[in-house]
């Protein structure tokens, strides 16, 4: 006796279907998992009996053969559970096997024949359109993820019981439906906002041209002068997430469960993981590779505070994801690839003790000291932040003063009307953003009139910033420039990128 059952396993952040097959034979009664089950799949048989048991079911006292094919990629998780239960009991004849073909099943099982939560729904909701399947079954919880996906029907489900009814026809289940617009507009609405932070208006300036133009930042200032609170509000700012982006953002948190009930991501990640963090923790990795905080903080912000603080090999590997884009892990098993367009926000102290800047304490570090603390930071990652801005503590006029600011929405629009020109200006290459530039498109969109280039050469020769700071003041004054509304790179917008180098000036 032998049924097939649709299920899918979760590659990188995609999913592929896995054909679930269930064979009952003559023999000593024992159950065997084969085709790379990982060490859930293989507890599942537990899991299982005791549900089918529990349910009211009689589970077959014969040999069961359970194969997951495609047999050459490793199965991981607890979501093949219910596919499994009712495969054996299709294979001894409780279900009817007609239906089963059309759907694709997911789910974890407990003792009691309930079934659980599960990760990946979205992906799986895809790849269950891209197969051509009419529908999925899945934990109700999971449910309105995976109805995010049109064209397929999507049955959540509590219990075991109501899929051998369904699939029996004695019993219809209603399919779960969203309106991806309002959730869309629901969830797009930030907790924080730009009018939160007092004083520190150049920081402001600062970070909305990096969010117009897409560029790295670091902030260096001392403790308390609200480097944190300006780099969480900075998503608040970002131009407005697109549908497209926000399926993509979706389906990587889906993977690693972290959407917390949400059906759909709306705004932009912001990511801040703690300074002793592993290089497989940021981007990605381990024995079944997943998606790294890197990824995580996909079409959003990635938070470093403490950059220093970091191991030195932690930072180091984040230098391919942010020339790329994305982030490549290589195991035995294969290559995955996995997305990795975020904007990198570093925060730092000054010194050691964080007062070298600091106007109403005294730094007590030794130049030794402070240059030690400095190269821990080294100079091909800070090659790749285009805006380094101080950050001074605050007064008490400053943070008594009851003028609240522009708002996150007042600077987002100037950003989108920036993003435009850049969109415009690359339509037909790969290119989104002023920060995405290599030489050839400095060299094309980059002109600037003669005094803006006297000053550019007053910068390199007689500041002391190094050359590879030349490149980097060009592309922040071309989207200090889109700001502006101006076709050509002039010399105040040269005089303002140039205030954004403040750690070249120094080191």
């Amino acid at each position: 006796m032998l049924a097939k059952v649709n299920s899918a396993a979760l590659y990188g952040i995609d999913a592929l279907r896995v054909g679930v097959e269930i064979d009952l034979a003559s023999g000593l009664p024992q159950l065997a998992t084969v085709g790379l089950p990982e060490g859930a799949v293989k507890e599942s048989k537990d899991r299982i009996r005791a549900a089918v048991k529990n349910c009211g079911y009689t589970f077959p006292a014969k040999r069961i053969t359970i194969n997951l094919a495609p047999a050459d990629i490793k199965k991981e998780g607890s979501a093949y559970d219910l596919p499994m239960a009712v495969g054996i009991l299709a294979a001894e004849g409780t279900i009817e096997k007609r239906l089963l073909e059309d759907y694709l099943l997911i789910g974890e099982l407990s003792l009691d024949g309930s079934v659980k939560a599960v990760r990946g729904a979205l992906p799986i909701a895809m790849a269950a359109k891209r197969e051509k399947l009419k529908g999925l079954i899945l934990p109700e919880q999971n449910a309105p993820e995976a109805a995010v996906v049109s064209e397929v029907e999507v049955l959540g489900v509590r219990d075991l019981p109501q899929v051998v009814e369904f699939l029996n026809g004695a019993q219809a289940l209603p399919a779960t439906t969203v309106n991806l617009a309002d959730l869309f507009s629901q969830h797009s609405q930030y907790n924080a906002d730009f009018n939160d932070v007092k004083g520190q208006q150049h920081v402001k300036r600062a970070l909305e041209v990096a969010a117009a133009g897409g560029h790295n930042v670091i902030l260096v200032g001392p403790p308390g002068s609200g480097k944190t609170m300006l780099a969480k509000r900075l998503p608040t700012i970002l131009p407005d997430l697109t549908l497209a982006e926000a399926l993509e953002t979706t389906k990587i948190h889906s993977v690693m469960g972290t959407l917390n009930g949400q059906a759909i991501i709306a705004t932009r990640p912001f990511r801040s993981p703690h300074h002793t963090i592993s290089d497989a923790g940021l981007v990605g990795g381990g024995t079944v590779p997943k998606p790294g905080e890197v990824s995580l903080a996909h079409n959003g912000v990635l938070f470093l505070d403490e950059l220093p603080e970091f191991r030195r090999n932690v930072l180091e590997v984040m230098r391919q994801p942010l020339e790329d884009g994305n982030i490549t892990v290589s195991r035995a098993m294969g290559s995955i690839n996995y997305p990795a367009g975020f904007m990198l926000v570093a925060a730092m102290n000054p010194c050691v003790c964080g007062f070298l800047t600091d106007p109403q304490k005294e730094c007590i570090c030794t130049p030794l000291q402070i240059q030690r603390y400095r190269s821990k930071v080294s100079g091909p990652l800070l090659d790749r932040i285009d805006i380094q801005i101080e950050v001074p503590g605050l007064r008490y006029q400053e943070l008594a003063s009851k003028d609240a600011g522009e708002s996150s929405n007042v600077i987002r629009e100037r950003v989108n009307q920036a993003r435009n020109i850049q969109l415009q200006r690359f339509d037909k290459s790969k290119l989104h953003s002023n920060a995405q530039m290599g030489a050839r498109e400095i060299k094309r969109y980059c002109s600037v009139k003669d005094d803006a280039d006297r000053l550019l050469e007053t910068a390199i020769n007689k500041l002391g910033l190094s050359a590879r700071a030349y490149s980097r003041v060009l592309k922040v004054g071309r989207t200090i420039a889109d700001l502006a509304g101006t076709e050509n790179i002039e010399a105040s917008h040269i005089a303002e990128a140039i205030q954004y180098r403040s750690l070249d000036r120094r080191m």
